[in-house]
């Protein structure tokens, strides 16, 4: 049996950006949460944001064709791997948080799209074009930027072991996000963000031995409230994509760095530095580069196809 097919909606994309921005600003609260749980293990953490999320996704499924359409796959390993990989991500970016202040973990973490693009081309075999060399280059500057102050204290400092969980992060995410776009045409979103969620709430568990603590009062509401808030966030994302075009709405998650930025500020007391704002600038003009000449090269193979469709090729 295959996996049930969406209906296609009209493209609407006002819709589409409302929806984005609101998914970037309900994960920018989810990671706040979970930095002010900061006494739970990042295991702990990924376990309440999974199951937490269920109940969501759930009444979600059952609304867009049912929990049998929705997480009927072809490929169980397809699944399994991807899951994996986006967990490690989930977990080391969670871990993250406790060392880094949240607007540089949220600067680091958009190394993602550039990584993705060295990625595709080497899993994908997707071509290594000069323009995206050239914005691979820039933002691997605006990271060394960034992290630069964190690493000159020591290798083995606090802070450059945030710097390494967070760039792992980023880059198992960009993993993920190829193996989500290998398994595109195959797989229906709605499965894919079931199974997800069903994996990393298991594989939390392996964590359980390494100590777990027992939530006090405002733990438990930090810690529910990353999992509601994330499942609404993983709804919210996928239902953008619904109404317009990835490249479209790709730009509409740097938002994300102003709102951990007045989060940080207000909550946390952080207060950027220069080199994170020189680096982040950096890293966002390099994925804003490669959105660009991805929704190029988009029009212009839509265009080919076109051509060769009337026979004129």
């Amino acid at each position: 049996m295959t996996p049930a097919t969406p209906s296609l909606p009209v493209p609407n994309v006002a819709r589409g950006v409302f929806l984005m921005l609101s998914a970037v600003t309900v994960f920018t609260v989810m990671s706040a949460f979970i930095k002010a749980a900061d006494r739970v293990p990042a295991g702990e953490a990924m376990f309440f944001r999974s199951v937490m999320a269920m109940p969501i996704l759930l009444v979600w499924l059952v609304t867009h064709g049912g929990i049998r359409a929705g997480v009927r796959t072809r490929s169980v390993r397809n699944h399994a791997v991807r899951g994996i990989v986006g967990s490690c991500a989930m977990g080391l970016g969670f871990a993250g948080l406790k060392f880094l202040p949240l607007p540089e973990v949220t600067a680091i973490r958009f190394v993602t799209p550039i990584v993705m693009v060295v990625l595709a081309a080497l899993i994908l075999g997707e071509k290594f074009r000069a323009v995206r060399i050239a914005a691979v280059l820039l933002g691997f500057v605006g990271v060394v930027i960034i992290v630069a102050p964190r690493l000159s204290v020591g290798l083995g400092s606090v802070e450059a072991l945030g710097v390494g969980l967070t760039l792992g992060s980023a880059c198992l995410a960009a993993l993920a996000q190829v193996f989500v776009k290998g398994m595109a045409g195959q797989e229906s979103t709605t499965a894919i963000v079931f199974w997800f969620s069903m994996t990393s709430a298991v594989l939390s568990l392996v964590t359980l031995p390494f100590g777990w603590v027992w939530p006090n009062g405002a733990e438990w509401a930090l810690l529910v409230g990353a999992g509601v808030v994330g499942g609404l966030g993983q709804i919210l994302l996928t239902s953008s994509y619904r109404f317009a075009e990835a490249g479209v709405l790709a730009p509409f998650t740097y938002v994300s760095m102003l709102w951990s930025v007045l989060i940080g500020w207000i909550w946390f007391s952080e207060v950027p530095t220069a080199s994170m704002t020189i680096g982040a600038g950096f890293v966002i003009a390099a994925g804003v580069i490669i959105v660009l000449r991805e929704r190029a090269l988009g029009r212009d193979e839509t265009a080919r196809r076109k051509v060769r469709a009337k026979g004129l090729q």
